[in-house]
Formats: structure tokens, sequence, C-alpha cells
């Protein structure tokens, strides 16, 4: 993979005038936007920006199949065997949402999620516990990122309705086996859904052969613009779920006194769509695959083994996760005794040019029950080149150098935004 290549596609990433160079390693919050991306975003504002699917004028007609074609790549993506499987959303969130909210709950049904997931994939559950008297199981996960296939079994034995969980985790960068979840759960009789957003930008999917029933991610961490994102759903699982919301496109037929919805995936985007971040999306896909997912993890697994091998040995730095950066290719995330992770993320912005993301990652529950106040997180993409990773531990080094011989501990966290550019918890 030619990594200076992909760089001058990025203008995030160009020399700008009186600005330094800039390592940016926060994709897991979002990637950065190839000019691919822009230009076709620009196209449909420019050219055709029509309605999909309701008027027959030109711009309509080729709005539409612009939409389509994205459907039909998406699907092919994400190893998927049709189109009307994928479901376009604003992100991975309301995705998660849509499921939760669309399936008919009764209580006591139970809901299995691991203790290190995402707040998307944490709270809507807690609501529905609260607001529908179902009931929220936690999966401990091991610290070393090893996998416990008897604590699943022991949680399945329990009548789990479905099962909630990361393919890849937004903290530690470790991923689950979610075929074999998937068969255990299926077994047991409970459906599956997985949050795809840190794995879906950098390996194959396979949607159908991993035969799970759901499956969310967000377009905005693999190059496409924000407010795109995807629910993958089989046949079975997206006829059983209620809408968010209808109106618009979702309807087929309607009187004064009754209608009829369209089928799945249609049903489930009401109102106009985002036709432009949509095509965008579209384009930031092809770039990915012109690319190659293999060409971009083995280049991120290289760059984290680097990393990973500077700044292990140091006394004061804690890495998180799995100890091989085989096991956690696109996150590198670490805690620095004596520091607080938003300092630290400030001191390597404004002293190194290295954007990284302190805090608590939005898994505040993991966090709270150690009496963390955060973690740093440095998260690489197809532009990362070794330069990058050279400024991160220079820049971590030379922090360590500036700290007292003694840490006295990180000072607690704020619930809040920090004043003068300090970062939010989340």
């Amino acid at each position: 993979m030619n990594v200076a290549r992909a760089r001058a596609d990025f203008p995030a990433l160009r020399p700008h005038r009186g600005r330094s160079r800039i390592a940016y390693l926060d994709s897991a919050c979002m990637s950065l936007v190839p000019d691919p991306v822009l230009r076709a975003m620009e196209e449909y504002y420019s050219d055709f920006p029509g309605c999909a699917g309701r008027s027959l004028h030109r711009f309509s007609e080729e709005v539409s199949r612009r939409y389509d074609a994205a459907r039909d790549a998406f699907a092919e993506f994400v190893g998927t065997s049709a189109s009307e499987h994928v479901v376009f959303l604003r992100n991975a969130t309301e995705a998660i949402n849509l499921v939760a909210s669309g399936l008919d709950w009764r209580k006591g049904d139970r809901v299995l999620v691991s203790d290190q997931e995402h707040n998307s994939n944490l709270v809507v559950w807690q609501r529905l516990q609260r607001e529908r008297g179902i009931r929220l199981d936690i999966l401990p996960l091991s610290a070393d990122g090893s996998w416990d296939a008897e604590a699943l079994e022991r949680a399945l034995s329990r009548k789990i309705r479905l099962i909630s969980l990361f393919h890849t985790s937004n903290l530690d960068g470790r991923s689950l086996p979610i075929r074999e979840i998937a068969e255990r759960a299926h077994d047991r009789g409970a459906q599956t859904l997985f949050d795809g957003c840190q794995a879906a930008p950098h390996r194959a999917v396979d949607f159908d052969r991993l035969g799970i029933d759901f499956y969310a991610l967000s377009a905005h961490k693999m190059l496409g613009p924000t407010g795109t994102g995807i629910l993958v759903g089989t046949p079975q699982a997206l006829s059983k779920l209620r809408p968010l919301g209808i109106g618009g496109e979702t309807v087929q037929w309607a009187t004064l006194t009754d209608h009829e919805l369209r089928p799945p995936p249609y049903r489930f985007e009401a109102g106009l769509q985002n036709y432009g971040g949509i095509i965008g999306a579209h384009a930031g896909l092809r770039y990915l695959q012109r690319i190659g997912l293999a060409a971009i993890e083995s280049a991120q697994r290289e760059l984290n083994r680097e990393v990973t091998e500077a700044l292990s040995g140091l006394a004061r730095v804690h890495i998180l996760g799995p100890e091989d950066a085989r096991d956690r290719p696109s996150i590198f995330g670490f805690t620095i005794d004596g520091i607080d992770p938003h300092d630290a993320a400030l001191f390597l912005d404004e002293g190194w040019g290295v954007l990284v993301r302190s805090g608590m990652h939005c898994v505040h529950s993991w966090y709270e029950r150690r009496g963390l106040t955060g973690s740093i997180r440095a998260s690489f993409y197809l532009y990362n080149n070794r330069a990058d990773g050279a400024a991160l531990v220079h820049g971590v080094r030379e922090l360590l150098e500036r700290l007292p011989s003694r840490p006295e501990g990180p000072r607690p966290a704020s619930p809040r935004g920090r004043p003068a550019r300090k970062a939010r918890i989340a």
C-alpha cells in the first residue's frame, strides 16, 4: 500500500499556511475524508440535486440510480446476498436504536451485552429495562483480550433473547469471534446484533457467512461523511422490526383510515434521505476497495507493532487490551501514571501535532468500575505512516521526561466539558 499517495488525497493532511505537519491518530472517532468523496457530494448538489424515487425528471432519475448503486455496493462490501438487507441510517447508534425499539419485547426478555460496550450499545438497553421490564445481563471480558467461551455459555443458559456486542472494541482494539458467538447464540434460540464500527473499516465482514442477524456500522469511520450509516439484517430479522418513524417513502399506500408500509429496507427510511452523504459514502467505499482492506490492516498492524515496541517498556505507560499489537491493529490505547489523559492529549497536539483522543471513549461504565478518569487512544488508518507513529512515540517520551520523578496520580476528570480547549470525558 502506497501511504504517501493516499495521504495526498486527503485535504486535511496537506500543508497549510502557518500549520505544521499533522499526525491524525483519531480515526476510530472519525476518519478523514478524501477528495473523491468530496467531489461525489459536490456533484450531487451541483449536477442532480433531486429526490430519489419521487419525481420522474432527470435529476430524480439520476439520484435514484446513484442511491440504489450505493445500496448495492454496501451490500457487496459487507458480504450479504441482496441490497434489500441494507438499511441507510444516520449512524450505528441509530441502527442499534432501531433494533432495540423495533423488536416486540416482553417483560422478562433478556439482553446480553459485554462489560466493555460503547454507550450506544448500553444505555438503550438500560432504558428498555426501565420502560419495558427487560433484563440486562453483562458478559465480563478478560483484561488481556482473551476470549472465554465458557462465560458465554453460562450467560446463554439464562435464556437470552438477544446478544448485542461489539465486533471490535473502540477502547482497546480487541475483536470478538462473532461467528462462534452467533452459532452458540442461535443454538440457544437467541438473536445477534453486532456493532461493526471499528471492524468494517479495516477488515472483511462477510455477513452471510458469519450467520449473524444484525450488523451496524457508521460510514463516517470509513472515509464517508458524517450522518451516514447502515444496518444490515437478514430478511427474517428485518421483517420483525417496527420502524422508528413512518411516512414519506415508507408508505406503500394510504387512505384516511389505513395504510400499508413498504417492505424492508424502505419501511425504515422515512422522509427525505441524506442523498449527498450516501453518494459520498459510496465514493469512500470505492476508495477503500481500490486499496484493499487486507493491505490496510497489514499496514496498521505493522505501525501498531512499532509503536507498541517503543512504548511498552516505559515504566509509567500502561497499554490497554491485548499485549500483542496484532490483536488490536487499528487501536493503541494507553494511560500514563501521574498525568490526566486530557493534559497528555493537549501536549501531544500542541507540542508534536499528534491528534489523539482522550477520556472515556463513550465507555464510561468500564472506567467507572476501575476508578479511572480515562485513557489516551491513538487509532490508525490507511493514511498513517511511520512518521506519525514516531511523532507519537517522541511526544510521549518528552512528556514523561517533563513529569516529576514520583507520579502524584491523575487528577479526577470533570463530568462535563473542561475549559480552554479541554476535551470532554466521552
